[in-house]
């Protein structure tokens, strides 16, 4: 081992250059043990820390949080106060109720709105203060004490106390509770209590490594505001639709002024915002729905909006633009599609040749590069790019495109057509089923016709319908589905039990599937518990090829994000940790 190159690296943890976890990753490279590197982690004082059995360890602070930001990104001056921001979606959002979101519009609304327990590091993904100044661990690393900001205010001017987050997870984990979170919460929580107004305690079930970036994927709701509506009763509340402004109140950056539905969304900046470091610019954001992508990016090129998500097909062209900037960016995102695999519901994708037959039937390396215009990459695996458990070389079953043996899967499976008409048939019945899309997608647009074609030269037959995504998200979450293609995004933890444990079909989680695995039940909670991270990502890397050799979702390509701003917006910085979390940074030329 060399030492020098150690100690090198010693210093850049002093110096902030470097922030634990990249600590941690270069010293285990290097093939420094985890028990010798986190004693160096303690010996350099570093101050942030991701794992749990971190007792020596303190939490970040928030001035070291915000500096090691401003460092990296190097934001301009602002030279213009107020004004407002426009940016074009082609989806609305489905709920202002922070504890029922979904979908990632929704998400990015309700992050301004409402604050969580703990927030996020932009510079690096890591655990930052969100409404709790700081946490203790105990050695056992099962005990998290979190300290709140007594000064933490919600929109109407009560104070956020202890008595908010019990409220806000007694809601989340109530039986009849309709947030797709309390999955999540009931995995890794075991017990949470108040311990006076600023303090409460939270208990995990079991030594986790992903227990701070986990326990929390919700912002917290003011108990003087709901404490009167059941549970159940949430999603429908006038504070969940917006119908009520009144009742839309957080303790975020942003307050909420309106949701036309359909339309837009708009907020208008928390001037009394309780962390100073996070006080908008802008007065006004405003996300504005246009309903096709073309539309979108021609209110970009006039200047209607400000910024809007760009199509792979206008990447390169819109470039050339001097009014535009373009940022395009590896993200924990993939496209994919999941099929109904639950016999009681539809036996068309139970069978696990079938799945496999129609993974081998699409050529997924010529979409990445024609349809995605090489801004994606075939997924091999289920670990996208960011992911710490990315390892497309450890994959065991890589569905190359092979149309002869998508067949000859489809044959072993009983499927053959039987009466000439192209469609491979089993008991009288036609390989036939209706494959939903969110409407107005210009990628999708190209995708599922292509998907069609290659289906059915293997014999199968899929009838695209495109539809709102609200539409959509509905039908997932009910089971009144056949297939889907849309997108999905993970996050730091590499975590993907909500989306294929065998407890996590809606409202619980995301196995809209109805997949199910013991083998990757009985591995979910070991690589939770794994604080040797080469170890859990053996872990995690197995749990992926459970999945992948099952063909439980069909993981199509590991996608960039590309957005395009006017350059009269100035410090807009997207990533893959979030593609609007600079909005405290902007300032407008032209508003």
């Amino acid at each position: 081992m060399d030492s020098s190159r150690i100690e090198a690296l010693v210093a850049q943890l002093r110096a902030g250059q470097l922030s634990r976890r990249q600590f941690m990753g270069r010293a285990a490279a290097m093939g420094l043990s985890v028990g010798a590197a986190s004693a160096l982690v303690r010996s350099a004082g570093a101050q942030g820390t991701t794992s749990a059995k971190s007792g020596a360890a303190k939490s970040p602070t928030r001035d070291e949080v915000f500096a090691q930001i401003k460092e990296k990104y190097k934001f301009e001056d602002i030279k213009k106060q107020g004004g407002q921001v426009i940016w074009g979606e082609l989806s609305d959002i489905s709920t202002l109720n922070t504890t029922l979101v979904d979908d990632v519009y929704s998400n990015w609304i309700c992050g301004f709105i409402f604050d969580g327990i703990v927030g996020t590091n932009y510079a690096d993904g890591t655990v930052a203060p969100g409404l709790a100044d700081s946490w203790d661990i105990t050695d056992d690393g099962v005990t998290y004490t979190f300290h709140l900001n007594p000064n933490a205010k919600f929109h109407d001017g009560q104070p956020v106390t202890a008595d908010d987050v019990i409220f806000t997870y007694d809601g989340v984990l109530a039986d009849k509770s309709q947030s797709v979170r309390k999955g999540s919460v009931q995995q890794f929580v075991k017990s949470y209590k108040k311990v006076d107004d600023h303090t409460v305690e939270f208990v995990a079930k079991q030594q986790s490594a992903i227990f701070l970036l986990s326990f929390n994927p919700f912002g917290i709701l003011p108990k003087h505001i709901w404490q009167d509506v059941k549970p159940e009763n949430w999603g429908a509340d006038p504070g969940s639709t917006g119908q009520d402004p009144k009742r839309v109140v957080g303790s975020g950056s942003m307050k909420f002024v309106e949701w036309k539905q359909g339309d837009h969304v708009t907020l208008a900046k928390n001037a009394d915002y309780w962390d100073k470091n996070w006080i908008p610019n802008i007065d006004t954001f405003t996300l504005t729905i246009r309903k096709e992508q073309s539309a979108a990016i021609q209110a970009l090129l006039t200047g209607e909006i400000d910024v809007t998500e760009v199509p792979f097909s206008q990447a390169k062209p819109l470039e050339a633009n001097k009014d535009l900037k373009i940022d395009a960016f590896d993200t924990f995102s993939f496209n994919w599609y999941s099929q109904m695999e639950d016999p009681k519901k539809l036996d068309l994708f139970a069978d696990v040749k079938v799945r496999q037959a129609m993974m081998y039937g699409l050529d997924r390396k010529l979409m990445a590069e024609q349809i995605y215009l090489g801004f994606a990459e075939q997924a091999n695996g289920t670990q996208p790019v960011l992911s710490i458990a990315y390892a497309p070389d450890q994959i065991n079953t890589v569905y190359n495109f092979d149309p002869d043996k998508a067949k000859a899967l489809l044959k072993e499976a009983g499927w053959e057509d039987t009466n000439g008409d192209g469609i491979v048939d089993k008991n009288g019945k036609k390989f036939s089923f209706e494959c939903l899309y969110t409407e107005g997608v210009t990628t999708y647009q190209q995708q599922l016709p292509y998907m069609q074609q290659a289906w059915k030269a293997i014999g199968i037959e899929m009838i695209p319908a495109s539809v709102p995504f609200p539409t959509l998200s509905d039908k997932t979450n009910s089971g009144d589905f056949q297939m889907v293609v849309w997108g999905f995004s993970w996050d730091t933890t590499a975590d993907q039990g909500s989306m294929f444990g065998c407890d996590q079909a809606p409202p619980v989680g995301f196995n809209v599937m109805h997949y199910c695995d013991k083998k990757f039940d009985e591995l979910q909670p070991q690589q939770i518990a794994e604080l040797d991270q080469a170890k859990r990502v053996k872990l995690l890397v197995e749990q992926a090829n459970i999945v992948n050799d099952d063909s439980a979702a069909g993981i199509l390509v590991f996608r960039k994000s590309i957005y395009g701003n006017r350059t009269t917006l100035h410090n807009f910085v997207p990533n893959g940790y979030s593609e609007i979390w600079s909005l405290p940074f902007w300032w407008n030329e032209v508003s």
